[in-house]
């Protein structure tokens, strides 16, 4: 099959407007450092929008042929949705609550019934109503106050995740006064059934600054600020122990964490610290009958599990009940009144593991070469029932209750693939590139049956790599799409996360982040050796951080590509982390570095992709963004795909697509997304020369 034949459009030229950085001595220029114009100036800026216009009709123009098969593609991807579903219902306090789709609509109704399933049905929210007229809807942070009378949620219309608290009394169907602006969109209720705590955000920045204490009925703007942080690099959040009992305030960054506490009967009371914050300490905390449990990296690299008494909370009074093991992670955990829950990690796959009250243990065992498994809602703290979840590259998403009494599962549902799917058509394998280091990287890959290793098939490889975020296997109905038209799809679990233990992610950030880079080229390298593919063939997919992964491989090996989809990419590192202002930047210096320090800055700059565009032969790409996109702003993008036509020597197709109306996440609508997927997979084809 011979690729497309792309039609003969011009590409937008962006204009070159040099503005110069100076720092530690060194002078760079950036031509296009105004296309940050719409961020800091909003809508008066239409010459940044009249470029991603541009870019978005050249797109247009460039996939035009491709048109009908992305429509074919929508609706082949949408039929095997089931639209009208329904979640399995989760117990809480007396009620059962879960969500279900209708035929036709985009969004979902919020639902419970009192005592049994059988009970009559209440519906709570009803977004696909609330969410008529607007072209973007999220509703999130669903939260039941301790009587059951009232529900509050966040509300978000824009997509810049800065989300509008509102409260409904669920005994009349009112929606309360009490609506409060640029929050988290979740609150934690105190046991008066009055009174809630949420986080409060700054406007520009976008940085969750401010625990707030709001008592119905009350104006919002004079809500007490309960808690105020002065690290700027730290993440805050409020919530609710399993038990009821406690509220926590929770501050963490990459490296260092610290709990607040106070009781869930006395709202009125100062939160106390729990353990103070200590540099490279993180810890969790779960109260359970008489101690706290708290997971924790203090002294134990991989984390390990230790108790303390109700009235003795510092580190001195921690004692051990799980250890700290050089080849487990452990992850997570779980507490229910007589259980105990470890989400452990070993050799990149996650076991779950119960400890009883009585000091003994047993593992739930899990069968096929690669997979993700993990805790599921188990609100109920009194409940003898695990709820987990379970997915392969080939078995759909599955919901199971485990007995932990009788150590018996039942499977409660599993995600149903409309027009027909059988898992056992398809093969799923486990193999390992070596690093330049020498380094073993695992790699997932899934594939038809039929498939030959003689080089000649498609492949598209995933990676991410950051945050310590693990890339685990999942299934994707959109997916199979690629797969019956003969790609292989792969995963490569690079440093950075942390699929590997904590010093798989310590190895691949901050002084040590081209490990990401070079560990997802070798993974590449090894899959054209192997014969699952070969240079013409091979294809990497990334987003946001991943996103800046694609910048970084086209940078270093260019050749190795035939195409390229960066989304919502992070490609503009060393601007983005000097200028304070963006959303998030502080927040994230424990995991890049901080430019204003001479190291950091020469390292980071030394792989930035938008610092290190050379004029040479380009892959084939796609990059997509989001105009109000908080996570990663709409400039970066921009300004990478501007450089690269400015500077690329090749007549490979570039291509921007940008999202005027959403941000980071697409599209809210659960149909609306597969648009996206119908241009990202049309794309690969067309390079394929696949035309239906």
């Amino acid at each position: 099959m011979k690729p497309i034949k792309w039609p003969n459009a011009k590409a937008p030229i962006a204009e070159i407007i040099p503005h110069q950085r100076v720092i530690h001595g060194d002078t760079v220029t950036d031509n296009y450092y105004w296309m940050i114009d719409y961020f800091k100036k909003g809508p008066d800026s239409t010459k940044v929008v009249n470029y991603l216009k541009a870019e978005n009709a050249y797109l247009d123009t460039m996939m035009k042929s491709t048109d009908k098969f992305q429509a074919d593609l929508f609706k082949e991807m949408k039929g095997r949705i089931k639209e009208k579903d329904e979640s399995v219902p989760v117990f809480k306090n007396g009620y059962y609550y879960y969500s279900r789709t209708e035929d036709g609509q985009q969004y979902f109704k919020y639902c419970r019934k009192k005592g049994s399933l059988s009970a009559p049905e209440e519906i709570l929210l009803d977004v696909d109503q609330l969410a008529k007229g607007h072209a973007y809807y999220s509703a999130t942070g669903f939260s039941i106050s301790p009587d059951n009378k009232l529900l509050a949620y966040g509300v978000d219309m824009v997509s810049r995740r800065q989300y509008t608290i509102q409260v409904k009394n669920l005994e009349t169907g009112e929606t309360l006064k009490d609506a409060i602006t640029n929050t988290q969109g979740a609150v934690a209720w105190a046991n008066d059934n009055k009174t809630f705590f949420y986080t409060s955000k700054n406007p520009v920045t976008l940085l969750s600054e401010k625990i707030k204490k709001h008592v119905l009925g009350a104006d919002a703007k004079s809500d007490a600020v309960v808690y105020d942080e002065k690290d700027n690099t730290n993440y805050i959040g409020v919530g609710k122990s399993k038990n009821g009992r406690y509220i926590f305030i929770a501050s963490q960054g990459t490296l260092t964490s610290e709990y607040k506490i106070i009781d869930a009967d006395h709202p009125e009371s100062p939160f106390k610290v729990f353990a103070a914050r200590t540099k490279d300490v993180l810890y969790d905390v779960m109260p359970v009958d008489g101690r706290f449990l708290i997971l924790t990296n203090w002294n134990a690299k991989n984390f390990r599990l230790m108790q303390c008494p109700l009235d003795k909370t510092e580190k001195e009074n921690w004692k051990e009940v799980v250890p700290h093991r050089a080849n487990v992670l452990l992850e997570s955990v779980e507490e229910f009144k007589d259980y105990t829950i470890l989400s452990e990690r070993k050799n990149g796959l996650t076991e779950l593991r119960v400890l009883k009250n009585d000091g003994s243990d047993y593992y739930i065992k899990f069968d096929e070469p690669v997979y993700d498994a993990g805790v599921g809602a188990n609100p109920e703290y009194n409940s003898t029932t695990l709820r987990y979840s379970y997915t392969s590259l080939t078995t759909p998403s599955s919901t199971y209750d485990y007995d932990l009494a009788k150590q018996e599962q039942k499977l409660m549902k599993q995600q149903e693939v409309l027009g027909g799917y059988n898992a056992k058509d398809y093969v799923t394998e486990r193999v390992f590139a070596t690093a330049k280091d020498g380094t073993k990287v695992p790699i997932a890959l899934v594939y038809k049956k039929g498939f030959k290793k003689n080089g000649e098939s498609p492949l598209l490889l995933y990676g991410y790599g950051s945050y310590g975020a693990n890339s685990d296997v999942y299934f994707s109905s959109p997916r199979l799409s690629l797969l019956n038209r003969g790609f292989v799809f792969a995963i490569a679990n690079i440093r950075g996360g942390q699929e590997m233990g904590r010093q798989w992610y310590e190895d691949g950030k901050l002084m040590k982040k081209k490990n990401t880079f070079t560990d997802f080229i070798a993974a590449g390298e090894y899959l054209i050796d192997q014969k699952y593919t070969s240079k013409g063939h091979l294809y990497a997919h990334g987003g946001s951080a991943g996103g800046l992964l694609m910048g970084a491989i086209v940078n270093i090996a260019p050749d190795l590509w035939n195409g390229v989809i960066a989304d919502v990419p992070f490609v503009d590192v060393v601007n983005t982390m000097l200028d304070e202002s963006i959303p998030l930047t502080t927040n994230e210096f424990d995991e890049w570095g901080n430019p204003k320090q001479k190291a950091a800055y020469n390292y980071m700059k030394s792989y930035s992709p938008y610092e290190n565009v050379e004029k040479k032969a380009y892959p084939n790409i796609l990059v997509t963004t989001g105009l109000h996109d908080s996570q990663v702003q709409y400039f970066e993008p921009a300004k990478w795909v501007a450089k690269l036509r400015a500077t690329k020597t090749d007549k490979n197709v570039l291509l921007l697509k940008t999202n005027m109306e959403f941000g980071h996440g697409g599209a809210s609508g659960r149909f609306d997304y597969l648009k996206d997927v119908s241009l990202r997979w049309a794309f690969l084809f067309a390079l394929e020369g696949i035309d239906k």
